[in-house]
């Protein structure tokens, strides 16, 4: 069998990626001349009240580290403010004591009382802050961060994941020197070596607000990577062995459901409840590695998914909010994608895990036979566990099984009164394997990673309709050197599916490849054969994604190569919108980090993107430009172009043969206002206008404004208007034997489709204390379609267009039944197609979503939350946009509410 190209570049890419562990002898550290700085942590002598005051005589054993550096605006100048930090530990932890001193005494500190970790990711909400980050392996990629602001305000990550809650105590005080922060972080809840006299990476990071300064420890310029492997060093920390962490966090909740049902429903009732009990355990299994477990798991959310429209075969996807998934999701990372500028392009992802207690696949079957049906929103998870962390040799590990029930439906047919039940999801178990093993310091990481899912399925629509087994194996490398100025990464995956032939079948005609499209050109390359074959009982595909790219200074580049071989399917356990491409892209990026008369800084980035199916289609190419600066006032603006050109598209027929899309081109611009202020405004505006075609355009507004009445309130308003002319909508297919040539047999309609969208996200957030807050969330959504001059195409691999009414001698009449509109149309007036008719695609959708949520931590990873949900929605089929007969409609439509109370307990030490 011969290897696909993709394969043989991968092992191309791991002997260059060994070569070089080899042979560079280039240090991934600063040079002896530009050392990084290094502190020492003295033994705690005494007592320490963690209460924000460093009062205690006990720090005095500890060397003062004052040196930062600022990092922004004036770069590499020295602080305006002069910082004091001190470091003690003893046998269960460490502990940090912090001044910042302020020449204008309390009244310089600014500070926003706000719920943990809303401070992390900038945004609008802006405070004083300190943040430490420790890099405890000094492996010179991990980063464990905790940070503090002047009321006391926690923020803490580990590696970017802001599920990572630690439980660990911090203070803060204001007094006339500034303000003050003491933090004491248990052994416990950091991972590190073995050795007994520990050294540890170490950054420090302050705000200063009132001048939007930040000031770092071990500094690195802005045109520099950066990161953990340009961190000073801690040591003089000495630990016998790391403390054992045992935590169990049992919960109990209840839900309460109201919602206007049918007089007659056999299985549901206006008012609904339910209670229920579970718990989580951790515990670390060996020094370095974690068992986590959960039993009968509380995985609902207290934060709705945002409306949205979608008329694409692409599926809709929600980024992942249950705890257990979200915790230490970092060491399962795998299908990053990286890039300085470009667009419709997707990540190897092999890894979504909502697809663990998803919805029932065939609830919706089901529902379409029935009158009444019962089934569960969600399937049950009978237990999950997963181990995580790294060993003393650089290899970090991540296992993940979890178990889902089976689901059955109860339901009744229209006009009996028997119940029915249906099994709607098998017994199955999914499970990913990751690991990653470092090498020259962190500079080189090689990885593996494997996922399973196993079905049990037992009646005849389950095996036709889902995979019995579906596997995925992958491997990447990630590379840097020259002081990581330089970086190369390559990830490669090959996927496997099995079932019985019906469902193969509906694998190999999926929207992700369409096998059986008209006119496609086929392949037998062995496993990897893309052939359409009805009889399969399994389907095998590989994918690619490689990286090079200077990162560093301020002239950059990348190349990228992002591969799907046709028979690539990860969604099973991953997300996969479609296969069956080879995507290319290179940018070139100036930027200048040194402030000038019209900027603090700017960055500009030009480049263009191609791709090709495997039957060596181009189906997509852009041309793009980029420009966005940070002004002296600190505004940021920004604007950008993409010119697309009419390409081909093997899938805007959905199923057809393939076709020309026109193109577009499209100019974006952006600007923000200075975040430190009370209120905060911003506009993102597109404009997108049509190529080789007058039917198609896009406009779209999104304003925002956040006010900040007082520190510890905020309200952001967020409105969207998207007006969207789509030339090219598909709407429908008929059988017709007298369909133009190379259609097989079937004509393919299409519309203009007249798309407007309003939507109004709004927050509000108030915090009482560090651990009591309130937020609040709505949205409104409208959505308006109206399709017009509906058309077919005229011969595959064109653009060109017959339109109905007009062209060859078709006609169209419109007409109406008790299902409203219709069009019938004889697509070649006097000659032998027969005629065919099809309702009015047109529609109105409507939806109000909205959530509060209480969160109280009443003691240190112990939580009491409060949720009440609304949701509302409907649909008609007018077709035109009127904001006061739908905001009507929305409130005369019958609400669904949910209370939940849910309570946790934090056991541990």
């Amino acid at each position: 069998m011969r290897l696909p190209r993709a394969i043989k570049l991968s092992v191309l890419a791991l002997c260059w990626a060994l070569y070089s562990t080899v042979a560079s002898a280039q240090a991934t550290t600063r040079s002896h001349s530009d050392p990084r700085p290094a502190a020492h942590a003295a033994k705690r002598t005494g007592p320490i009240a963690v209460d924000g005051r460093i009062d205690e005589s006990a720090w005095a054993a500890a060397t003062p580290i004052g040196e930062l550096i600022q990092s922004f605006p004036n770069e590499g100048k020295e602080p305006s403010e002069k910082t004091e930090i001190r470091i003690l530990y003893d046998e269960a932890a460490i502990y940090i004591g912090a001044r910042m001193f302020d020449s204008l005494g309390p009244k310089g500190v600014k500070a926003v009382l706000t719920r943990r970790d809303a401070l992390l990711n900038g945004g609008n909400l802006t405070s004083d802050q300190i943040a430490f980050v420790f890099d405890t392996f000094r492996d010179k990629n991990s980063r464990s961060w905790f940070q503090l602001n002047p009321l006391g305000v926690k923020g803490d990550h580990k590696d970017g994941d802001t599920s990572y809650d630690p439980v660990w105590d911090g203070a803060s005080h204001i007094d006339s020197l500034g303000w003050t922060a003491e933090f004491r972080i248990p052994f416990s809840q950091l991972r590190f070596s073995r050795a007994t006299e520990q050294v540890w990476g170490m950054q420090v990071w302050r705000t200063t607000d009132k001048k939007n300064e930040q000031d770092m420890w071990a500094f690195w310029r802005s045109n520099e990577a950066g990161g953990p492997a340009y961190f000073g060093t801690l040591d003089g920390i000495t630990v016998a062995s790391q403390p054992r962490q045992i935590e169990i966090v049992p919960y109990v909740t209840s839900r309460a459901t109201m919602a206007r049902v049918a007089s007659n429903d056999p299985y549901h009732s206006n008012r609904q409840g339910v209670a229920r009990a579970g718990g989580d355990a951790k515990l670390n299994i060996t020094s370095n590695l974690t068992l986590d477990a959960t039993v009968n798991p509380d995985f609902g959310q207290v934060e709705v998914d945002p409306a949205s429209v979608n008329l694409s075969v692409f599926e809709t996807t929600f980024s992942e909010k249950r705890p257990f998934f979200v915790s230490n999701s970092q060491y399962f990372s795998n299908g990053g994608f990286s890039c300085y500028f470009c667009n419709n392009v997707s990540s190897l992802n092999l890894i979504y895990t909502r697809r663990i207690g998803r919805s029932p696949q065939l609830a919706g079957l089901v529902g379409s036979r029935a009158q009444f049906m019962d089934a569960t929103d969600a399937t049950s998870i009978l237990g999950a566990a997963k181990i995580t962390g790294r060993t003393a040799g650089g290899l970090t590990v991540g296992l993940l099984d979890a178990v889902t029930n089976r689901e059955t439906a109860r339901y009744r047919l229209d006009g009996d009164a028997t119940d029915h039940k249906q099994e709607v999801e098998p017994l199955a178990n999914y499970f990913i394997g990751r690991v990653r093993k470092d090498f020259r310091n962190g500079a080189t990481r090689i990885g593996a990673i494997s996922t399973l899912v196993n079905r049990r399925l037992t009646n005849a629509d389950e095996i036709a309709r889902l995979r019995s087994r579906a596997g995925a194996i992958g491997f990447d490398i990630d590379h840097h050197w020259s002081n990581r100025t330089y970086a190369f990464n390559v990830q490669t995956a090959l996927t496997n599916i099995a079932g019985d032939t019906s469902a193969i079948r509906r694998a190999q005609q999926s929207s992700a490849r369409y096998y059986q499209r008209v006119g496609r050109t086929e392949t037998t390359d062995g496993i990897f054969d893309t052939k359409f074959d009805p009889s399969r009982t399994t389907l095998s595909g590989y994918g690619l994604y490689a990286r090079l790219a200077k990162e560093s200074g301020d002239w950059r580049f990348e190349g990228i190569q992002n591969w799907r071989s046709p028979g690539f399917e990860a969604n099973d356990m991953g997300v996969l919108s479609r296969a069956d491409y080879k995507w290319m892209l290179a940018n070139a990026v100036r930027q200048w980090t040194t402030p000038g008369k019209f900027y603090r800084n700017l960055w500009i980035s030009a480049g263009a993107q191609t791709q090709l199916n495997y039957e060596g289609d181009h189906t997509d190419t852009d041309y793009h430009a980029n420009v966005s600066a940070t002004m002296p006032n600190f505004w940021n603006v920004g604007v950008f172009e993409i010119y697309h050109p009419s390409t081909f598209d093997e899938r805007l027929t959905r199923g057809g043969p393939t076709a020309k899309r026109y193109g577009y081109q499209l100019i974006g611009a952006n600007v923000s206002s200075d975040s430190r202020k009370s209120i905060v405004y911003g506009f993102n505006y597109n404009l997108s206008t049509p190529v080789d075609n007058s039917e198609g355009g896009r406009t779209a507004y999104h304003p925002y404004v956040t006010l900040k009445p007082t520190s510890s309130t905020s309200l952001t308003l967020s409105p969207s208007w998207d007006h969207d002319f789509t030339a090219q909508q598909f709407v429908t297919s008929f059988a017709d034997p007298k369909a133009p040539a190379g259609f097989g047999n079937t004509r393919y309609v299409f519309g203009r489709l007249e798309q407007k969208t309003f939507s109004m996200d709004t927050r509000l957030n108030t915090t009482f204390t560090p651990n009591l807050t309130l937020e609040l969330f709505a949205q409104p959504f409208l959505a308006s379609g109206h399709y017009t001059n509906f058309k077919e195409f005229a011969r595959p691999h064109s653009g060109q267009m017959t339109y109905y009414g007009k062209d060859n001698g078709s006609t169209i009449a419109t007409g109406s039944n008790a299902n409203g509109t219709t069009y019938t149309v004889d697509p070649d007036g006097n000659g032998a197609a027969a005629p065919f008719s099809f309702g009015s695609p047109d529609f109105n959708f409507r939806s109000l979503r909205g959530t509060a949520v209480v969160r109280y931590e009443y003691r240190p990873g112990s939580t009491l939350f409060f949720v009440w949900t609304q949701q509302r929605d409907g649909s008609a089929g007018f077709g035109d946009f009127d904001f006061s007969r739908d905001r009507s409609a929305l409130f005369r439509d019958r609400p669904t509410n949910i209370f939940q109370v849910k309570a946790t307990y934090w056991l541990g030490r």
